[in-house]
């Protein structure tokens, strides 16, 4: 049976120092392999068992990184074992095939956001006007096909978040706060439809996933089985699916439990994990 991992990176299997939460004496604290380095400073990591369970995975499964990071953030990030062949960015907007974007994926997503949700100037213009510069520190827009706010966490209201989705959720778009990120992405642009591609693509018999945020949460429904570690907005919301565990780890040791999952459910796929 060909079996088809589909996992989101970010807080899911890599980890910068801040989120790791390592909570066991510095004695006691797992090695950590550096997977992403940015201005020539390590920024993320995974432990280096679960360097070993990818590196092993990526041998007998089709591996899929599945990521909300642009191209540019993506090619950043050196995980072990084998280059993948797929890769999903900017949330589905790009499907990677041997490090090349899919011109067809690319037409495919196109065809979509104009036809089924405002524009993203029409949500770029919203959001910078009304975002406060009390707690406004970045604007950006990811592959011209998203837009994302870096605030300052603790000014900002709990209400502007909830009103902006609002506003969003009415013209086609979804709102997801991640950190300091709060992201405006097309509901069109989806995780769950570019692994849904590659699995079409590719014949897999069984899709597994994995992530921890709201963006996350197609791509879990899209899978036959899924995981999700302690933390992240899905943990937070309570989100739950039948066929997705919620595991009890958080920061990097989830990373870890992630992949021992994945691994077994790769291995015994008509038993459960």
């Amino acid at each position: 049976m060909s079996t088809l991992v589909a996992s989101d990176l970010d807080r899911t299997l890599i980890y910068s120092a801040a989120a790791l939460d390592l909570s066991m004496p510095d004695a006691e604290a797992p090695r950590l392999l550096c997977v992403e380095v940015y201005e020539r400073k390590p920024l993320s990591y995974m432990t280096e068992t679960a360097a070993g369970l990818l590196a092993t995975l990526a041998d007998t499964t089709t591996f899929v990184p599945t990521t909300t990071r642009t191209r540019e953030q993506y090619g950043r990030i050196h995980l072990p074992g084998r280059a993948p062949r797929f890769a999903i960015c900017a949330n589905g907007g790009h499907l990677l095939v041997n490090g090349e974007s899919d011109r067809d994926w690319q037409r495919t997503v196109a065809a979509r956001l104009t036809a089924e949700c405002a524009t993203l100037d029409e949500v770029r213009a919203h959001l910078l006007h009304s975002a406060d510069p009390a707690w406004l520190l970045k604007e950006r827009v990811a592959e011209d096909l998203f837009a994302y706010l870096v605030v300052e966490r603790s000014l900002l209201p709990q209400t502007w978040v909830k009103e902006l989705a609002e506003w969003a959720d009415a013209r086609g778009w979804t709102v997801s706060l991640q950190g300091r990120k709060i992201y405006a992405v097309p509901k069109p642009l989806t995780k769950g439809a570019a692994v849904a591609e590659v699995a079409r693509r590719t014949g897999a018999a069984q899709t597994l996933a994995a992530g921890d945020s709201l963006l996350d949460a197609d791509l879990l429904l899209a899978a036959d089985r899924g995981w999700r570690p302690g933390h992240g907005e899905l943990a937070s919301s309570g989100w739950d699916a039948e066929h997705v565990t919620a595991l009890s780890e958080h920061g990097v040791a989830a990373g870890e439990e992630i992949l021992r999952a994945f691994t077994r459910a790769a291995a015994a796929p008509d038993r459960s994990c």
